[in-house]
């Protein structure tokens, strides 16, 4: 069983960390504080607030922190809940002092973990640039297995793998 835990950041702390306020963010994730690494990736949590305008459901799915022994590692989540086929789509970054560590193997371990203990998750998809070396060797040491490529408009082209949950 993996040791990292999540913790929804949800709209007040996506809200927070795009003000700049890490101290607010923290609170509402009920986390003594937050790496400044995730005002960098405000370009994610502006789509995740856009996504839970349009899709309030969504919240639960989006944008979580990954803590492991009470220290957030990375930033993890999907990018919906399960589609009409129970397929999910899992999101993770592992703050950049953390990798190399085996961290994002734990972090997406854990993810596994909790799609498998669903009854509306039956597949788990990952979407990552073919330049990812890490996180393909990370998916494929996890059951997932190539079904195609894509083409995302902020990333490129992206190779999509599927596994069971």
């Amino acid at each position: 069983m993996s040791t990292v835990r999540f913790r929804p950041l949800g709209e007040v702390g996506l809200r927070a960390v795009l003000d700049g306020d890490l101290d607010a963010a923290a609170r509402s994730a009920c986390l003594p504080a937050l790496p400044p690494f995730l005002l960098a990736e405000d370009w994610l949590w502006r789509i995740r607030l856009d996504q839970i305008a349009r899709r309030p459901g969504d919240e639960q799915w989006v944008a979580w922190l990954a803590v492991r022994n009470g220290e957030v590692i990375g930033h993890t989540g999907f990018h919906g809940p399960p589609d009409e086929a129970g397929e999910v789509e899992i999101s993770y970054t592992v703050l950049p002092e953390f990798r190399g560590r085996g961290l994002a193997g734990e972090l997406l371990d854990a993810l596994l973990e909790w799609c498998a203990a669903r009854d509306d998750v039956r597949s788990v998809r990952a979407s990552i640039s073919p330049d990812n070396t890490a996180s393909l060797a990370l998916v494929r040491r996890r059951g997932f297995e190539r079904v195609g490529e894509q083409i995302d408009e902020e990333d490129g082209l992206e190779w999509i793998f599927r596994r069971p949950a």
